[in-house]
């Protein structure tokens, strides 16, 4: 059987790319404009809409709503966020904690606004399982469990071998660590669905209207000029494409692969019954998650970044990314070798300097923007919009301050990534020992984190 290379990704095997919806017109104005219809954009359209139903709002949208990563991600609705310890470091373990918080709390957000809307995207809320399957993630797996516990998740369960396998059985598994705060979702069904939903409120949608550059109170197009007192940029992993951002973000690259439906006994084999999303503690880590039409959906770095910080065409992945993957797929789960691989795909997730997810509002320019999720967006781009919601509404007179402009990530700035080609080898050098890492401590049997990943953190500056 022939596996489907992009095509955007698996997502959309069900119902096809859909015909986007209209351009922009020409010049206009707005009260507010979001430039980027995936979940950031589009959770922000719908609460700031949801809060001041008189504020006209405009989406503009380069493709269409869910072409980026709202489009191909793992579907991993969970209540990891990029940078809580260094906040904890600048600002406090309590600010730290509320973030998290915040954070446990937004899943069970999406999962409720998704019902009221009548959005149905294959929802599970199945929790989330992370596996170590070597002495040295072991070690990380307990110290990560540790420290989660200490910003305040009290219902997290450390496992061991056997209760791990009893939940999902994972080839190697030494231990695993549990969270309730998470969901599987179809990513797809998730941002249509939302789309659908800030229409019917009134919200404007142009897509293929690519934004060109964003300057105080214009966002500017091929089709026009749209000007607004607001112009909120949500653009995560494609803010490189625009003008002066190229060095704002990182477009790092990931991966997945779909197996084909799997058949019962291969099922009775690996258990998963409960349905939670998948994770590992290696440090160039997998995540997965089993499909409502039963495949295990399943993905990782492949080449991590393109020169010059460009982006993929249309999620189209090479042959040794689909091999590599398929190769991680059978070692955790050996009962799929003979499973076909229905579909590869990738797409970008943006990544600051510092790792540190974040959002802004200028209050002297009117700029706005959220993100830097490095990979876990799918719930934070929800807390994200709702934050930017109330940052917008307090500086225009509507709102008061609130619990989440107090958190620690708001007015968050960070430095640019270093000019190319420096950018290009540091990425390629720090995925590089990171897999090398990998392979040492499978092959070592050390309770200790490989040297060459502690380089790789340091120079990352994840740490």
């Amino acid at each position: 059987m022939t596996t489907v290379n992009g095509g955007i990704s698996f997502w959309y095997a069900g119902t096809g790319i859909p015909v986007p919806r209209e351009p922009l017109p020409g010049d206009g104005d707005a009260d507010v404009v979001i430039v980027g219809g995936g979940y950031t954009g589009l959770w922000t359209a719908y609460y700031l809409k949801k809060a001041a139903p008189f504020l006209r709002i405009t989406v503009l949208e380069a493709r269409f709503c869910g072409y980026g990563a709202s489009g191909r991600n793992g579907g991993w609705l969970y209540n990891g966020i990029a940078g809580r310890d260094r906040y904890a470091r600048l600002h406090g373990h309590d600010a730290a904690v509320a973030l998290q918080r915040a954070m446990n709390d937004t899943v069970g957000e999406v999962v409720a606004v998704a019902a009221r809307e009548g959005i149905d995207a294959d929802i599970h809320q199945g929790g989330v399982l992370e596996v170590a399957c070597s002495p040295a993630q072991l070690a990380r797996l307990k110290a990560y469990h540790e420290a989660e516990t200490a910003f305040g998740e009290k219902d997290r369960v450390l496992l061991g071998a056997a209760e791990s396998a009893r939940r999902v059985r994972v080839a190697g598994t030494v231990g695993g660590t549990w969270t309730p705060h998470g969901a599987r979702v179809h990513p797809v069904k998730l941002v249509q669905g939302l789309a659908a939903a800030v229409e019917r409120l009134g919200v404007t949608l142009h897509e293929s209207t690519p934004v060109t550059e964003i300057r105080p109170r214009h966002a500017v197009t091929p089709y026009g000029t749209v000007r607004a007192p607001y112009i909120l940029r949500c653009t995560e992993g494609f803010t490189a494409s625009l003008r002066g951002q190229r060095r704002t973000w990182l477009p790092m690259n990931s991966s997945m692969i779909a197996t084909e439906p799997l058949p019962p006994e291969v099922w009775a084999t690996i258990g998963w019954d409960g349905a939670e999303t998948l994770g590992d503690m290696a440090h160039a880590y997998m995540y997965a998650q089993r499909t409502a039409d039963g495949r295990i959906a399943l993905g990782g770095r492949g080449v991590p970044y393109r020169f010059g910080s460009r982006t993929d065409s249309d999620g189209r992945t090479s042959a040794a990314t689909v091999a590599a993957l398929r190769e991680i797929l059978v070692r955790l789960f050996p009962a799929t070798a003979g499973a076909a691989i229905d579909h590869a795909w990738s797409g970008v997730l943006g990544v600051p300097r510092d790792w540190c997810a974040s959002v802004q509002l200028d209050r002297t320019t009117g700029l706005g923007w959220a993100g830097g999720y490095v990979g876990s967006g799918v719930a934070t781009s929800n807390l994200a919009a709702r934050t930017l919601c109330d940052l917008v509404r307090l500086d225009s007179g509507q709102g008061q301050r609130t619990a989440l402009t107090g958190l620690p990530w708001v007015g968050h700035r960070v430095r640019r990534w270093e000019p190319e080609p420096f950018r290009w080898a540091g990425v390629h050098g720090l995925y590089a020992a990171y897999r090398a890492a990998d392979r040492r401590e499978r092959a070592a049997r050390s309770t200790r984190t490989d040297v060459l990943a502690r380089w790789a953190d340091r120079l990352a500056g994840r740490h």
